[in-house]
């Protein structure tokens, strides 16, 4: 199985975003297991005069891939401040707060890429892609989508409870060349290869 060229360290760097804490972190999670391929997602958006930023990490590690997720806020969003920063001159404290999961490959249900080509009227294969999308299922979470149920007589008046539907959460990022450049995007094309065989070759 092909290993990236990019280390998981260089590639965590290159992102920016709080390095050291989420590289800890990864690493603790993969538990001793060499990372083969890796998607570093820094994602950043803005609401109203904030400026938030994620950043989203995938590692596919052996038969395993990790995936870690990290966003920050100030402090008095999440608890009380400290009383030394109490003063209304004193910058806000940050906090920053990161999950991990480790998926084995075996469990993953469904994996979808989307690719979006630039001209495809004159379709050159050495051409990088405008922007791919990666879909990963593995029914690891799930949210519940509740509804009044009803017995298909529009006359009915009684209360027949409720029902519902499980939903898998799963993981899409969406990499753009023009926000993150030809690089990432192949890197994350790489990914997908890799991670394809490995669900092939773990394949429960």
């Amino acid at each position: 199985m092909g290993t990236s060229t990019v280390s998981l360290k260089t590639a965590i760097d290159r992102g920016g975003f709080y390095p050291s804490l989420v590289h800890h972190t990864v690493t603790e999670a993969l538990d001793g297991r060499d990372p083969e391929q890796q998607i570093v997602h820094v994602d950043t958006h803005f609401d109203y005069e904030e400026v938030h930023r994620h950043i989203t990490v995938l590692v596919l590690a052996e038969d395993v891939m990790v995936v870690a997720h990290l966003d920050d806020h100030d402090a008095e969003d999440d608890a009380a401040p400290h009383p030394e920063n109490t003063r209304t001159d004193s910058p806000a404290e940050v906090v920053a707060r990161i999950s991990t999961e480790v998926v084995p490959v075996g469990r993953i249900r469904s994996l979808i890429l989307s690719e979006v080509h630039r001209q495809p009227d004159r379709f050159d294969p050495q051409r990088g892609l405008a922007e791919v999308t990666l879909n990963i299922n593995w029914t690891g979470g799930a949210r519940f989508d509740s509804m009044p149920a009803d017995c298909g007589n529009p006359e009915c008046m009684a209360d027949h409870g409720d029902t519902g539907s499980f939903v898998p959460e799963d993981i899409t990022l969406r990499i753009a060349a023009t926000a993150e450049g030809d690089t990432a995007v192949d890197e994350a094309r790489g990914f997908v290869r890799a991670l394809r065989r490995a669900c092939v070759k773990y394949a429960r």
